[in-house]
């Protein structure tokens, strides 16, 4: 029994109910992109449904299952969306700051052994050029954030080595749990003053999830294989072994190779460019370019999918690239399924926990708590 759940990081399909409460009423990630660039064709993912997802004229009859789900959590950040998907529904949203209290910053500093430069929010590549040079001569990591809760520290790798700033984090793990804070990431760059570059030892600390789908399928003794960072979001709970990943090339390969084991079990990928690099940077050009790698990559993909496979493609939230600011948005995202030849409307999902549902429906694992399972149901 082998099942993927690819999750496509932040291509959302269309702002939520609910998305004015986060200034995000019309934001639509994909929609937007391909307004933006008409050259762009997404043949496969259209081929399994993705053109019904959004409206698309003249779409070809799926081949797959199709839908859109809702997220019930409250926020839109990596963190909730991939612990909803894994069947855990937060009723409170992590909290973000403008700058971390000071409470917090003293207690990180005093146990560490540093001094923070910054703590103010910001995109990562323009706090380089702001903050990097004054990194390097005083040797002070830099404290930022950003719109969702994430606590980041940044550190050339030539003045703080990566285990050092990977120990930084983890004390700053410890405090940041009694500040609802959902990630401490590591991000290590290099290069000189002007020409600053962030480098592969990314790392994000994240908090502990309470119990998820993923727990029991590796408690019922199947393999739960982690790509990207699964892991780092999960905190490694529920994984029985990782790839990290420093790509979306990366990571398709990773899956490829995983998949051509045929083990029994879950592959979990995430699949992080489309956010990372360009969502975040407002870049739809790249943006609509990483999604015709991807479906370019999917066409091989598919053919090797047998019909008693579970094969999941989704995402966690939205981040249009046409969006103002540089935050996630608050959307729908689709869902793509491929089993049993099945090519089932599964409607609006009333949750990503219906995902949860799904793969212990699909293991044979009591039902889970949450959500609703779809397999050979319409909704």
């Amino acid at each position: 029994m082998r099942a993927l759940l690819l999750v496509l990081d932040s291509v959302g399909c269309g702002h939520a109910p609910d998305a004015a409460a986060y200034g995000d009423a019309g934001a639509d990630t994909l929609r937007h992109i391909f307004a933006a660039q008409p050259a762009l064709v997404l043949p496969t993912s259209f081929s399994l449904g993705l053109g019904q997802i959004i409206g698309a004229k003249h779409a070809p009859e799926p081949i797959a299952s199709h839908g859109r789900m809702r997220e019930r959590s409250a926020g839109k950040d990596t963190t909730t969306g991939h612990w909803e998907i894994a069947g855990v529904i937060l009723d409170q949203p992590f909290a973000t700051y403008v700058a971390f209290p000071p409470e917090l910053v003293r207690a990180i500093e005093d146990e560490a052994r540093v001094t923070f430069l910054g703590n103010y929010p910001q995109s990562g590549t323009t706090l380089l050029a702001e903050l990097g040079a004054e990194h390097v001569r005083t040797g002070c990591p830099i404290l930022y954030t950003s719109a969702d809760s994430v606590l980041q520290i940044a550190a050339h790798e030539s003045v703080i080595p990566l285990p050092r700033l990977y120990e930084i984090c983890r004390i700053a793990r410890r405090h940041a749990d009694a500040w609802r804070i959902g990630r401490v990431i590591a991000r290590p760059f290099a290069g000189e003053a002007g020409a600053f570059q962030r480098t592969n030892g990314r790392h994000d600390f994240s908090a502990v999830p309470p119990r998820t789908v993923l727990d029991a399928l590796a408690a019922a003794g199947r393999s739960v294989e982690g790509v990207g960072k699964i892991s780092d979001i999960f905190a490694g709970r529920g994984l029985t072994s990782s790839t990290p990943t420093a790509s979306n090339a990366d990571g398709m390969s990773a899956i490829d190779a995983l998949w051509a084991t045929g083990r029994d079990g879950l592959i979990f990928a995430n699949l992080v460019d489309f956010d990372m690099l360009f969502g975040h940077r407002r870049d739809v050009a790249g943006y609509a370019n990483s999604l015709a790698q991807f479906d370019l990559w999917l066409a091989t993909f598919v053919p090797r999918c047998a019909p008693d496979d579970l094969v999941i493609i989704t995402a966690d939230h939205g981040n249009d690239p046409t969006w103002r600011g540089t935050d996630h948005t608050r959307e729908e995202v689709p869902l793509l399924v491929l089993h049993a030849n099945r090519r089932t409307d599964l409607g609006t999902r009333q949750t990503f926990a219906d995902i949860a549902a799904t793969l212990a429906d699909f293991f044979h694992l009591p039902p889970w708590p949450v959500g609703e399972s779809f397999l050979g149901k319409p909704r």
